[in-house]
């Protein structure tokens, strides 16, 4: 398979990243914030510099990570001043997708609302009514834009946001009829804290053409203690399942990117070590 870091997890400092990449021969790269500066706020010369180097390494771009439309709320309307601000954002990331050559751009959704649907009884009592039905028309003028600049944006299933499982990332799909133009951002270590189970459950919400890109991480959540912690790899409540996810994705010919997510560091906040204590579990996993 096609392996990758998203490389600020390694470190800002691209160069850097790139030659912690080449040490454990990691082909595509996945950016997110280049310096101090997330993608989207570069400027076109430095575009043009990251572009020269990731050519230059023989790295290319798997994805296009900015927080699109993270910290909006089912107040937030198309066209409103939030909204034109993220969407603002998305034309610039997708102006430096066209000069890296990404294929992918990110977006999240809005913040979680618990309890988005119900039966007997709690439909009337314990469902945030309205709140799903908020999302789609919010989503919508960014997949109008990706298509009408060729480009497929990834919806991520995060872990304080309305998209937070496969199952939810799906149904904003087909509501939008955007299978064409939007695809799933899976990130299983996420999807742990509202018990969605990876696999095979997970899996089989985004296998038949939903899937377009793959976090990885491991964790082990506690959610009664809202507590979540990211473990060394193979060793949180994912363990015994990144053997068959992989396998899965090779059987049904994923031909994405499955991208290392290095947020785990060792008590001591330095993430490059963490990503030395994770990476070959990694590799011998999904290569």
């Amino acid at each position: 398979m096609k392996l990758g870091v998203i490389c600020d997890g390694i470190s800002r400092d691209l160069k850097h990243a790139l030659d912690v990449m080449d040490e454990f021969s990691l082909e595509y790269a996945e950016l997110q914030f280049v310096g101090d500066t997330e993608v989207g706020d570069h400027s076109s010369a430095e575009i043009k510099e990251i572009d020269a180097l990731l050519r230059g390494r023989g790295k290319p771009v798997s994805c296009l990570s900015r927080h699109i439309f993270a910290g909006t709320t089912t107040a937030t309307r198309a066209g409103d001043e939030e909204h034109t601000k993220h969407m603002d954002a998305l034309k610039r990331v997708i102006e430096m997708a066209q000069v890296v050559g990404s294929p992918l751009v990110r977006i999240m959704t809005q913040k979680k609302e618990q309890i988005l649907w119900g039966h007997n009884g709690a439909e009337k009592w314990n469902v945030a009514h309205g709140a799903w039905g908020t999302m789609a028309p919010m989503i919508a003028p960014a997949v109008e834009l990706a298509r009408a600049e060729g480009m497929t944006l990834v919806v991520e299933t995060g872990n304080g946001t309305m998209v937070n499982s496969n199952y939810t990332a799906r149904r904003l799909i087909d509501e939008l009829d955007a299978k064409d133009a939007l695809k799933v951002l899976w990130d299983p270590g996420n999807n742990c804290w509202c018990h969605e189970l990876a696999f095979p459950d997970g899996y089989q919400e985004v296998k038949n053409g939903y899937l377009g890109h793959v976090h990885i991480k491991d964790v082990q959540v506690d959610t009664p203690r809202a507590t979540l912690e990211v473990r060394r790899m193979g060793e949180g409540q994912l363990g015994p399942l990144f053997a068959p996810i992989a396998q899965a994705l090779r059987d049904d010919g994923y031909g994405g990117v499955v991208s290392f997510e290095s947020v785990y560091h060792p008590g001591n906040g330095n993430f490059e070590d963490g990503f030395r204590q994770c990476i070959k579990v990694f590799k011998d996993t999904f290569a």
